[in-house]
Formats: C-alpha cells, sequence, structure tokens
C-alpha cells in the first residue's frame, strides 16, 4: 500500500495527462487531492502540516510567477520595439534551415542561459524566440525543454553539483570527481543531444513533408554530431582546467560561435541547407521579405544584458551579497514546522533580471513604458491558467516531499520509494541510479532537489554495493538534468509563455521520447567507462 501511495506523483500525472491528454490544471488537481488524502490516511501527517505544505507550494508559485512575467515582459517589449523582428532576419541571413536553428537556439543558446540562470528561464526564454522564428507552438515548446536537460548538470554555475550534493558530501575533491565523471559519461551521452533534438523536429513533430523525414534528419546528422561532441568535448576540458562552476557558462559561448563558422562556411553541411532549407511549414512571402533599420547589435542588446546581469553577481561577491539580502519575501518554518519553508529574493531573482531589462529595452528604443500598460495587463491575464496549474502541482509537490512529518514514525515518501527501490533493485543500480535522477526532477520540478532529495540514498547504495559513489552520483545529477525535459511545472509554465495552455500531455508525449532515449544512452556510457 505505502510503495502505490508514495508512487502517485509518478503515475497518476503520467496516465492523466499523457494518457488521457487532462489539462494540467485538472490532472495535477486530481492528482494533489489523491496525495492529501493518502497522506493523512496512510502516512498519518497531521493536518496543520499539510496546510504548512500548501502554504509552502502556494509560495514557491510566487518565484516561478516572477520569472514568468519578466520572461512575457522581455518577449512583448522586443516584440514591441521590433527587436525579435530584427533577431528573425539575423537568424535568416544566416540560415533559414530550421534544423540548424533549433540547434542554435534551442541548444546552444538555452544551454548559456541555463549556465547563468537556470530555474526553468532557458525554456521559457528560447521557447518564445523559437516561435518568431517560425516554428510551430509544439515544436518550439518541445525543442526549449529537451534543449534544458545537458546544461542542467552543472547548472546556475554548478549548483546542482554544490547544493544538490551537498546531502552527501562537502568535499571540493569529491564534488571535482563527481563533475568529472558527469562530462566523461557525457562524452557519450551528452554528444546526441543536438541530434536527438533534430530528429524531434523532423520526424516526430508535425511538418510540412510526409515522405523522406528520415532522409532530411540524416543529412544533417553529421554536423549536429559535429555540435554535439565539440560540446561534450568543450565541457570537458573546461570542468578538467577551470573548474565545474564555470562550465555550463562556457561550453555554450563556446560551441555557439563554433557552430555559426561551419553553418556559414558550409562545413559537414549539404548544399541544400542553403539552396533549399528545410523549413517546418512554408512561410509567406510576407515574412521572407522583411527588413528592418535596427542594427543586429541593438536588437540582441537586451539578451546580451540579461546574461550579463545575470553572471555578474556570480564574479563579484559583494553584489551577490546584496542581491540575496537587500529584499528578502522568503517564509521560514511555516505554521511552526522547522524545514518547510520557501525563498524568494526579489533582487536575486531572474525574473527581475528580464523586467529590468525589458524597461531598458523601451528605453533604449524611445518607447513610453507607460504606453505599454495595456500590454502588461494582457500579460497578467495570460498568465492566470497557467499559475493555477502551478499552483496545484507544487502544493502536491511540496505535500509529497514534507510527508515525513507524520505521527507514523515514516520516513517520507520520496525517501520511502527511494529506499524501496534500493533494497529491491541494488544489484543493477547503475542502471536505476539514473532514473531515480529523472523521476525526482519530473516530481520536484529542479535538478538540485532532485539530487539533494536522492544523493544520500545514492551514496549509501553505492557503498553498500561496492559500486563508485562518484559515477552512482554522476548518475544521479545527469538523471535529474534529463527529468527537466518531462517535468510538469516546466512544461506548464513554457505553454503559459507561448499561449499553449491546457496541451501539457501533448508535450509530455513528445518530451518523454528523448529523455527515455538520453537515459538508455546515459546508461551505456556508464557501463563503458566503468
Amino acid at each position: 500500500m505505502q510503495l502505490l501511495v508514495s508512487m502517485i506523483p509518478i503515475l497518476v500525472p503520467v496516465i492523466l495527462l499523457g494518457v488521457f491528454n487532462m489539462s494540467a490544471v485538472k490532472g495535477m488537481s486530481i492528482s494533489a487531492i489523491l496525495i492529501i488524502i493518502s497522506s493523512i490516511f496512510v502516512w498519518s501527517v497531521p493536518a496543520d502540516a499539510i496546510g504548512a505544505s500548501m502554504l509552502q507550494g502556494i509560495h514557491k508559485t510566487l518565484p516561478i510567477a516572477w520569472i514568468l512575467f519578466g520572461a512575457l515582459m522581455l518577449l512583448r517589449a522586443l516584440e514591441y520595439t521590433g527587436s525579435i523582428e530584427r533577431i528573425n532576419i539575423g537568424f535568416t541571413n544566416l540560415t533559414q534551415d530550421m534544423r540548424l536553428q533549433a540547434i542554435l537556439v534551442a541548444f546552444l543558446f538555452g544551454s548559456l542561459i541555463e549556465g547563468v540562470s537556470g530555474f526553468g528561464t532557458p525554456a521559457m526564454v528560447t521557447a518564445p524566440l523559437l516561435i518568431t522564428l517560425g516554428f510551430k507552438p509544439l515544436s518550439a515548446v518541445v525543442l526549449a525543454l529537451v534543449s534544458d536537460s545537458t546544461a542542467v548538470s552543472f547548472g546556475a554555475v554548478g549548483t546542482p553539483i554544490t547544493v544538490g550534493l551537498s546531502n552527501a558530501t562537502a568535499n571540493a575533491a569529491e564534488l571535482n570527481a563527481v563533475s568529472h565523471q558527469v562530462v566523461t559519461l557525457e562524452l557519450i551521452s551528452g554528444t546526441f543531444v543536438p541530434m536527438l533534438l533534430m530528429m524531434l523536429l523532423v520526424v516526430f513533430l508535425p511538418s510540412q513533408y510526409t515522405s523522406n523525414k528520415m532522409k532530411s534528419a540524416l543529412e544533417v546528422a553529421p554536423w549536429t554530431l559535429m555540435i554535439g561532441l565539440v560540446y561534450s568535448v568543450t565541457a570537458f576540458f573546461t570542468q578538467t582546467f577551470i573548474g565545474y562552476e564555470l562550465t555550463s557558462v562556457v561550453t555554450p559561448i563556446v560551441v555557439l560561435v563554433f557552430a555559426m563558422a561551419t553553418i556559414k562556411f558550409n562545413i559537414l553541411l549539404p548544399k541544400n541547407t542553403k539552396q533549399n532549407p528545410w523549413i517546418q511549414y512554408p512561410r509567406s512571402t510576407e515574412e521572407a521579405e522583411l527588413k528592418s533599420d535596427m542594427s543586429l547589435f541593438m536588437a540582441w542588446l537586451p539578451y546580451v544584458l540579461v546574461v550579463s546581469l545575470l553572471v555578474l553577481p556570480k564574479l563579484f561577491a559583494p553584489i551577490n551579497t546584496l542581491l540575496n539580502s537587500a529584499i528578502d519575501l522568503s517564509v521560514n518554518n511555516i505554521l511552526g514546522f522547522k524545514g518547510i519553508s520557501s525563498d524568494w529574493l526579489i533582487l536575486a531573482s531572474p525574473g527581475t533580471v528580464l523586467l529590468l531589462v525589458s524597461i531598458v529595452t523601451l528605453l533604449m528604443h524611445k518607447k513610453s513604458p507607460i504606453a505599454f500598460q495595456s500590454e502588461v495587463k494582457d500579460i497578467a491575464i495570460s498568465m492566470k491558467s497557467t499559475l493555477s496549474a502551478l499552483v496545484v502541482t507544487l502544493i502536491m509537490v511540496q505535500v509529497f516531499t514534507n510527508t515525513n512529518f507524520n505521527t507514523a514514525n515514516l520516513v517520507s515518501m520520496p525517501n520511502y520509494l527511494a529506499s524501496f527501490m534500493a533494497t529491491h533493485l541494488n544489484n543493477v543500480w547503475l542502471m536505476i541510479a539514473p532514473v531515480l535522477g529523472a523521476v525526482g526532477s519530473f516530481v520536484t520540478g529542479s535538478a538540485t532537489v532532485s539530487t539533494l532529495t536522492f544523493s544520500s540514498i545514492q551514496a549509501n547504495v553505492a557503498t553498500d554495493a561496492g559500486l563508485d559513489k562518484a559515477m552512482v552520483l554522476a548518475a544521479q545529477v545527469i538523471g535529474g538534468a534529463i527529468g527537466n525535459m518531462i517535468c510538469i511545472h516546466n512544461i506548464v509554465s513554457v505553454n503559459g509563455v507561448v499561449g499553449f495552455s491546457g496541451q501539457e500531455g501533448q508535450v509530455l508525449r513528445k518530451t518523454a521520447i528523448p529523455a527515455v532515449i538520453y537515459i538508455v544512452l546515459l546508461v551505456i556510457s556508464i557501463y563503458i567507462f566503468l
């Protein structure tokens, strides 16, 4: 009974959203109700602990909503000033081939945003940009979510390693050993991610092509494999010689420049990427002939400012300290329960940076922020359904996570599930370790929280089974990153940005394909390097 109950947050959302195609609001509301009932009657969690967890879930919605609002504000500001149109033209001048654009925008630019920000921000930034390039909403959301995976292992300046592994080890040498195992394993598994993205776009997502899909995929496969390999090798050397904290910052910058050069000089690319580029759906003549007097630098300057403002505090400790203390709307020990807390540091939030840059963008282009008020109102209205889905999702997550506050002397549901798996699947743990990491991210919505929750169990199993501890923890970290693709609250957030709310089940079914493939590739990598 306890095993079945502890699997509710995994099985019920998959069935309701993935099989019955329910919206996230309905599916996650049912999941939350079931978890609350089970917590009371099976786990003996008192009502006040349930209430504290629900308040925690509601409060945790606010920082995500703030990032979502900032992302939507920046998008509208870029549209309002014509910057998006100019960026579109810039990409079109480099390449009109959407197979290549997907790698440049979703994977490489998204990885850079992940490296300096994290918190689910990358997909919320890249999905709208893909739509302006002509990608359909389903394609934009799926590609943005799947792309936000490889870089997540190191996240915002190494947070999944530094914070995520803190329950398993605080030893700097051990943290470096785990991060080195991550980049080693990714020399195989990570190399295939750009190709997975391109295959998704061409073969599995709707397009104008009804035949020769595989041919369209195979002809740019050498280029995507090259980009993946260069990314993996660059990450390996960055981690080795600079450190894991900057791996997801340095790597995408280097590879983005490399990728643009290979496109310009047509390296490992067929001629038809220029002569007859692959386009998901026919574009109108009007779109193809768009012109702009704005410089490409001015169009991209808002994104440059976003990256700069996000990375600046990481480089200067006094600024970081100020941002993390000036305006603190966090709540601690809700209803007296120690550890049931929720952080919201306004100035340190990526949402604040996105909002600030959106205002600067309007001023740079001499557009009145006051005249922009109607856009702000539209944004607020458009967020309603997204916030509803986020609230019920996070309530479910927090009640599930906080079931350690019970009168039956039981461990929490996630720890019970992990311990059960460790006891019964000890002999095949190298295959299970990344799956547990992915499940953790799917449920909690964070690769860092997944690793923080399960790293101590992973370390104990490694010791008991005589396995390489660094290898097992690396599998947890990468598994957590993979789980980012299928995380319900990430799907809800990105759908909200592009106006695709209510289609979460459709997105989940698409992102599940590369997530499973990535885990299989990771397991193969583990046994090769073991």
